[in-house]
C-alpha cells in the first residue's frame, strides 16, 4: 500500500517539474527579447566605428580652411631715375642741340611710372633745320591674386603697346622688326608720318625685361628745306638706346630682386594699369611747333 501510494505521488511530482521547465523556458526567451530589443535600439542611437570616423572625417574637412593662393613674385621691385636711363653720350648722338636736363613727365609712383623727353632743333638758318624729339617711359608691374604675376601683365601690355603704334593714324610705310639682346623681347616699329612742319620719320621701340616694359620714341625730321634724315639710322640709334633702357633698369634693381616665389604683394593694388602709362601716344609726338628747346 506504501509503494502504490508513493506510485500515485510520481506523476504529481513530474508534473510539478514540468511546469517549472516552462516557466524557467519562458523566462529565458523573455530575457533573450529583452537584450535583442535593447541591442537594437543602441544601435539605431549611436554610428558603428567606421561611421563615427566618417563623421569624424566630414567634420574636419569642412572645418579647414582652403589654401591662401600665390603668384610669382615681382623679379623688379624698383625703376631708375627716367632723366638719367640714358648715357649723356647717347643723348648726345640722338639729341645733340637737347638742353642738358630732360623734362621729367609727372608721376604718383615713380618706382612704377617715369618718363623724360628731349627734344632738340638743329636751326641752319636759310639752309634748313634738324628736329629730333626722344621720349623714354618706364611701366613696372607688380604681382596680385586678383591681377596675376608682374610679369603676365607686363607681357600683355607690351603687346598692347605694339598694336597701339600699328594702329597711329596716319602711319605710312609701317615696318616692324624683332630686336635682340633686349630684355626678354623687343621689337621695332618704324614709319613716316606727314604733319605740317613736314615729313616725319617715326621710330618706336618697345622693350620688356621681366616685369618692366620700357617704351623709346624717337623721331626726326629735316625741315625748311633740309634733307630728310635716313630711317635707318634713327632705328638704329633707337634699339641701342632702348638696350642702355634695359640695362638701367636692371642696375637699378642690384641687390633688391624679388625670390622666384612668394606669397601675394601687398603693394599689388599699386600696379599701374596700361592707361596710366607715362608712355605718350605715338600719334601725339612733340613736333618743332610743340618743343620749348631754343637755338644752340
Amino acid at each position: 500500500m506504501q509503494r502504490a501510494a508513493q506510485r500515485d505521488d510520481q506523476p504529481d511530482q513530474r508534473e510539478g517539474r514540468a511546469g517549472r521547465l516552462r516557466r524557467a523556458l519562458v523566462c529565458a526567451a523573455a530575457v533573450s527579447a529583452a537584450l535583442a530589443a535593447a541591442g537594437c535600439s543602441s544601435d539605431s542611437g549611436s554610428p558603428s566605428g567606421d561611421a563615427k570616423q566618417s563623421a569624424s572625417d566630414s567634420s574636419t574637412g569642412s572645418g579647414s580652411a582652403s589654401p591662401t593662393p600665390t603668384v610669382q613674385a615681382a623679379a623688379y621691385r624698383t625703376l631708375p631715375e627716367s632723366c638719367a636711363a640714358l648715357s649723356k653720350k647717347t643723348l648726345g648722338q640722338l639729341v645733340p642741340k637737347a638742353s642738358k636736363s630732360g623734362k621729367k613727365g609727372s608721376s604718383n609712383d615713380v618706382s612704377s611710372r617715369a618718363s623724360c623727353s628731349w627734344s632738340s632743333l638743329d636751326d641752319n638758318g636759310v639752309k634748313g633745320s634738324q628736329f629730333r624729339w626722344l621720349n623714354v617711359s618706364l611701366l613696372r608691374f607688380e604681382s596680385g591674386t586678383g591681377r596675376g604675376s608682374a610679369d603676365e601683365q607686363a607681357q600683355a601690355y607690351y603687346t598692347k603697346q605694339i598694336q597701339d603704334v600699328r594702329a597711329v593714324t596716319g602711319a605710312k610705310n609701317l615696318k616692324s622688326q624683332a630686336v635682340g639682346g633686349t630684355g626678354d623681347e623687343a621689337t621695332a616699329l618704324r614709319y613716316d608720318l606727314k604733319k605740317k612742319e613736314g615729313d616725319f620719320k617715326q621710330q618706336t621701340v618697345v622693350a620688356r625685361v621681366e616685369n618692366v616694359v620700357v617704351t623709346l620714341d624717337y623721331n626726326g625730321a629735316g625741315l625748311a628745306g633740309e634733307k630728310t634724315p635716313n630711317a635707318d639710322d634713327l632705328v638704329k640709334s633707337a634699339q641701342q638706346a632702348v638696350k642702355e633702357a634695359v640695362a638701367a633698369v636692371a642696375s637699378a634693381n642690384k641687390g633688391s630682386t624679388a625670390s622666384s616665389s612668394a606669397s601675394p604683394s601687398k603693394s599689388a593694388d599699386k600696379s599701374p594699369s596700361p592707361a596710366e602709362s607715362p608712355s605718350k601716344s605715338p600719334s601725339k609726338e612733340a613736333s618743332p611747333s610743340e618743343s620749348s628747346a631754343k637755338k644752340g
